[in-house]
Formats: C-alpha cells, sequence, structure tokens
C-alpha cells in the first residue's frame, strides 16, 4: 500500500519534541520575569515550528507571521500552561489552530491557497537541471492531501510527514490517542483512494 510517507519527497527525518524538564525550567523562569528564557524556548521550537506550519501554507512570509504570532499567544497565555505537561505539544496545538483558523476564512472568502505554489516550486531556471520529476511528485501528494477533510489532514500531515508519535499528535490536537490513530488509518485509506483514482485517470 502506497503511504504519504512513502511518496513525498520533501518529508524531512523529524526528533521528538524537545524533553519537558528543560521547557519546563524555562517556563517558570519567564514566568518569574526572565524574557531570556522565553528567547530560548523560542529558538528551540521555532524551525519545526515554521516547517509545520508551511506543510499547510508554503508562503513563507504568511508561515512565518503565523509563527510568529503562535509564540506571542503562547507567551501571553503562559500562566495557562501547565507544567505537568510537556510544553512542545501546547505551542503546536496553538500553531495548528492558528494556521487552521486562518485556512478556513480564506476558504471562505472562496481563496483556498492550501499548498499553494511557492518560489520553490514555480517554473525552474532552463540552465539548471530538470526538477519537474521531483516536482511533479510532490505536488501530486499535495494535491491528494488537499482532497482530505481536515481534520484526518491535519492528522495525515503531522504523523507522516513530520513524524509527531500518536501522543504528540493527541496533545497537539486535544484528541484521545485512539482518536488519532482511528484518524490516521481513515486518513491513509482517503489518501490511497484519492491517489490511485488520480492514477487511473491518467492512465
Amino acid at each position: 500500500m502506497q503511504t504519504v510517507s512513502d511518496l513525498s519527497s520533501d518529508r524531512k527525518q523529524s526528533q521528538p519534541l524537545e524533553g519537558g524538564v528543560n521547557d519546563a525550567r524555562l517556563v517558570e523562569e519567564v514566568r518569574r520575569g526572565n524574557s531570556d528564557a522565553y528567547g530560548e524556548l523560542v529558538e528551540r521550537y521555532q524551525h519545526r515550528l515554521l516547517r509545520v506550519i508551511q506543510r499547510f501554507i508554503s508562503d513563507h512570509d504568511l508561515a512565518q507571521d503565523l509563527a510568529q504570532e503562535a509564540f506571542i499567544r503562547a507567551y501571553e497565555k503562559l500562566d495557562q500552561f501547565d507544567p505537568s505537561r510537556r510544553f512542545g505539544p501546547w505551542l503546536f496545538r496553538i500553531a495548528v489552530n492558528l494556521t487552521m483558523d486562518y485556512l478556513r476564512k480564506v476558504k471562505r472568502r472562496g481563496r483556498w491557497v492550501l499548498f499553494s505554489e511557492s518560489p520553490s516550486e514555480q517554473s525552474p531556471d532552463p540552465s539548471t537541471s530538470d526538477p519537474r520529476e521531483h516536482q511533479d511528485l510532490s505536488q501530486e501528494v499535495r494535491a491528494v492531501i488537499e482532497e482530505i477533510p481536515e481534520k484526518y489532514r491535519t492528522v495525515l500531515v503531522l504523523r507522516d510527514l513530520e513524524n509527531f508519535s500518536t501522543s504528540e499528535i493527541a496533545a497537539i490536537l486535544d484528541r484521545k490517542e485512539a482518536t488519532i490513530r482511528w484518524r490516521l488509518a481513515e486518513a491513509r485509506n482517503q489518501f490511497q483512494a484519492i491517489w490511485n483514482k488520480r492514477v487511473a485517470e491518467t492512465e
């Protein structure tokens, strides 16, 4: 069975979210008024946070704006953070919610930009080696994912493209692990069905 992680050539190997002990200590320092401690949290998570947002919105500048807004909101809500839990999933929940809210607003306005063309995906320079095969596959995967309903698509992207664990996704989406496993199975089935249909149509 073909999976999105098998097909997507731009999948990056991701490490688990940063450990909770150091994060908890940094959060406590921020609550005591040490702004430098929050800067360290930003440094720790900013690259992966931006990459996750760009899985849904490939406009780099817009993704950066959303990432910055996520860090600002997390800082403003830090008094609501439960230090017995991990900071990483809590932060990513804020970022994913912001991203999904933005996409819903855009869709309601009739301008759907999920996986929109980014500079790296525009027409190549003729003097460079032909990257079309790589781009075509990546664009096909993105087009298939775009057809999957949001609640399944989000789980699929976080698990198969960003390699978050089931428990991390459950924390990010505030759902039970059993729900995440079910949604992931359904998302993979939908991906396979849509992929097979597109292949059949091209043949």
